[in-house]
């Protein structure tokens, strides 16, 4: 196998290492030329043609500048305006993501000596919105090309299309209106003075404001709306009238023994109810995974309380001791038929029987002195 042949070991080797990014130290930007280590990058600048190179160069240095300058803010735009878009990011994240290129343009190359250069002067010519945080610089891309321009004024003047119609169509309902009130002749009210016959007559006043507006809201409803109208108003308010007299009187009913037993359950519950559960030697389970799977799903008992919401628990199977707030716990409920202390509610600190567990409610019942209860917090006791 000859010694320049590509799948030689030679070859593939040195095809490996030229992937990916190399030095910048060893980068010839003139030549375009990436070299793997110091002494290529040394035979490189002494060969002809990067001595031809550099001779063009130095006729005219700044065309070349301006041509790298150009060419480094065009790729820098258009990977801003294709990644980003219109959103404000950081420009160190957009040139990490440029220089990622391999065949990228290199900034020692440009007019711009750091990034921060580059970015105020495109803040500068109007490129872009840059503006300066404790973190660094931020830049926003400007989209000014015409399709983009055009479709934002079509979407403006959809909308202003859409408030047009609303007021035409707002403006064609009050002249309905004023059309149907001209037809018709609004009674106006006659206001005449009080006189008194009698000087020791006493004077009444009926204050039953309800009254006073139900009345004055169906003489104006039937001047405007008609008779139909009225008769309409009537029966609802009948119907609301002989609603309201059916639910006093239900309300009048007497309770029973059983109902007033039920209420004075709920009012217990609702008023022994407190936010921590906390109590010693009941059995609980640890469900926070910060502390390992050593401990995590793992049963123990609590041997102390700690200001009402931090316990000092015992592991079962391994016997550790562990400080832990009611939050990285919860309670464990044995099979029915054993023994229970409720956690929380009216019957809080008490120890009964687990008599049944409701899986889909999320309530078990419980036997406390021969009394059955429900819906309440429960552990081993």
């Amino acid at each position: 196998m000859g010694k320049s042949d590509f799948l030689s070991p030679k070859a593939i080797a040195n095809r490996i290492k030229s992937k990916g990014l190399q030095k910048l130290r060893w980068y010839c930007q003139m030549c375009q030329k990436q070299c793997r280590d110091e002494n290529g990058f040394k035979c490189h600048c002494m060969s002809e043609s990067h001595q031809r190179q550099l001779l063009l160069a130095s006729e005219n240095p700044q065309q070349f500048m301006d041509y790298f300058s150009e060419e480094f803010r065009n790729d820098f735009l258009e990977l801003l305006r294709r990644r980003f878009g219109t959103k404000r990011v950081h420009n160190n994240i957009v040139y990490n993501e440029y220089i990622s290129h391999r065949e990228h343009i290199h900034m020692n190359a440009t007019q711009w000596e750091t990034l921060t250069d580059f970015t105020k002067w495109l803040g500068r010519e109007g490129l872009c919105k840059v503006d300066e945080t404790p973190k660094g610089w931020y830049i926003q891309y400007i989209d000014r090309d015409p399709e983009t321009i055009r479709r934002q004024q079509e979407q403006e003047r959809k909308k202003k299309q859409d408030l047009d119609d609303e007021e035409k169509t707002a403006k064609f309902i009050e002249q309905q209106v004023r059309r149907g009130l001209e037809g018709k002749e609004l009674e106006k009210p006659v206001y005449t003075e009080l006189n008194r016959e009698n000087e020791e007559e006493k004077v009444a006043f009926n204050l039953n404001k309800g009254a006073s507006t139900s009345i004055a809201a169906s003489s104006k409803t039937s001047s405007v709306l008609g008779p139909n109208a009225l008769k309409m108003v009537e029966g609802a308010v009948k119907r609301k009238e002989s609603a309201h007299s059916s639910g006093q009187s239900k309300e009048k009913k007497k309770k029973s023994a059983l109902d007033e037993i039920m209420e004075l359950e709920e009012e217990k519950k609702r008023i022994s109810r407190r936010d921590y559960w906390l109590q010693p030697e009941i059995v609980v389970k640890i469900v926070t995974k910060k502390l390992g799977e050593k401990y995590h799903k793992k049963k123990a008992v609590v041997k102390e309380v700690i200001d009402k919401y931090t316990a000092v628990v015992k592991m079962i199977d391994s016997g550790d001791k562990l400080k832990l707030d009611q939050t990285h716990l919860e309670t464990v409920i044995p099979a029915p038929g054993k023994k229970v202390m409720v956690l929380n509610g009216g019957y809080r600190g008490n120890e009964g029987i687990l008599e049944s567990i409701n899986e889909k409610r999320f309530s078990a019942t419980i036997i406390i002195d021969s009394v059955s209860i429900k819906h309440c917090k429960i552990s081993f006791a």
